[in-house]
């Protein structure tokens, strides 16, 4: 498969031969290939599948859950336990398997090619996406029965990987501490939120997972990732839709409006550099032998890109989503592996049976609101 006409992040026009799981090839914009599927885009952006650094895949089907600013964490569980009991119970009567799908097809409906999923290990749907679980999740100091234990015990998975410093008061500062005094054998850690780290704690993590959106919405605040960014390297989170919007390119936007750091930096940490963290062997990149992680867009700006401007696609290879648009040019595709969707009422194909999947989180919860439709 060669895909034609795209503009690279520098701004270059050229060419895309994809053989099998990998990139072949990068080529000068005319050149063709008979014998292989030639696709044509005019006016699109091409740039690796976006690497989602944390995110709760099974806690996605719920609405933003909070009713004042918090100070912490702590404070936030029990609130909206008592004031949001009802909307919570309710979601977690939906089956887990139904809910950690969605979640998997939250990420690829918005051109997420890799989860790093945070807490239990979960069944999930194969080769839709990649769901990382090569690290030890810790949920929190104050939360991880055992933390202590855990974290020291011979031979675990490194990284680990935990909350730490979700909370703008001294105690969530206090938490880094407890949490870096207790690192006996000097585990690699990385750190999601830290909206209450300083430099010197920074310089104890491998890295820091930024989340913004849940960050503001939760504590009004976020991570300090202008003074972090020399300390350790960052990577981007969504956090789950329970406390941020579904669409990780709002996220991108609230993130750049920070100017805490600079385009590059920002999209580096989403692909390349978090790549680099998660050792995700030849990913993050638009280079000859990487794997085909790839999305097309529409229009030339990065940070202007929405899910419903996705035009191709690809994991591994793999169309795993198009545009109606492309449905002539793919006359070879399986249509009967997709099934149409509809994004801010622009017509996707999805590999998978998402209809089936809708019809089936609405029978045990009929009145709830998703980001797309189907017929």
């Amino acid at each position: 498969m060669i895909l034609h006409g795209l503009q690279l992040m520098n701004g270059d026009l050229r060419s895309i031969f994809i053989h099998g799981d990998k990139i072949e090839q990068v080529l000068s914009p005319n050149d063709n290939n008979p014998v292989e599927r030639n696709i044509y885009f005019e006016d699109c952006l091409v740039f690796p599948g976006l690497i989602n650094s944390h995110d709760h895949l099974d806690y996605n089907l719920f609405p933003q859950l909070g009713n004042r600013i918090y100070k912490n964490y702590l404070e936030w569980g029990p609130d909206i336990y008592q004031q949001n009991n009802d909307i919570i119970q309710k979601v977690l009567d939906i089956p887990k398997e139904l809910r950690t799908k969605w979640g998997v097809y939250k990420n690829l409906i918005a051109g997420v090619t890799t989860v790093i999923q945070h807490g239990e290990r979960l069944t999930v749907p194969e080769n839709l996406i990649t769901i990382f679980s090569g690290c030890t999740s810790l949920h929190s100091v104050k939360l991880e029965k055992h933390w202590k234990r855990r974290l020291n015990k011979p031979f675990a998975d490194n990284p680990f990987v935990i909350h730490a410093g979700e909370g703008t008061d001294i105690q969530s500062c206090n938490e880094i501490d407890e949490l870096l005094r207790w690192n006996i054998f000097r585990r690699k850690l990385i750190a999601i939120h830290g909206v209450a780290m300083n430099e010197q704690q920074a310089e104890k993590f491998e890295a820091l997972v930024w989340c913004p959106d849940s960050n503001y919405f939760l504590l009004n605040a976020t991570a300090k990732i202008d003074q972090l960014k020399s300390c350790t390297k960052i990577l981007f989170g969504t956090d789950a839709t329970v406390s941020a919007n579904w669409n990780i390119w709002q996220h991108l936007r609230l993130a750049k409006a920070q100017n805490m750091l600079s385009d590059t930096e920002l999209i580096n940490a989403v692909t390349q550099v978090a790549a680099d963290v998660w050792k995700l062997e030849k990913t993050g990149a638009v280079k000859e032998g990487y794997y085909a992680d790839l999305i097309i867009a529409k229009g030339s700006n990065f940070f202007s890109t929405n899910p419903e401007d996705i035009q191709l696609m690809l994991h591994k290879g793999k169309i795993v989503l198009f545009d109606a648009s492309l449905l002539i040019q793919l006359h070879n595709i399986p249509v009967s592996d997709y099934s149409v969707i509809y994004v801010n009422d622009v017509k996707k194909y999805v590999i998978g049976d998402v209809p089936a999947l809708i019809r089936e989180i609405r029978r045990h919860m009929p009145a709830i609101k998703l980001p797309i439709d189907v017929d």
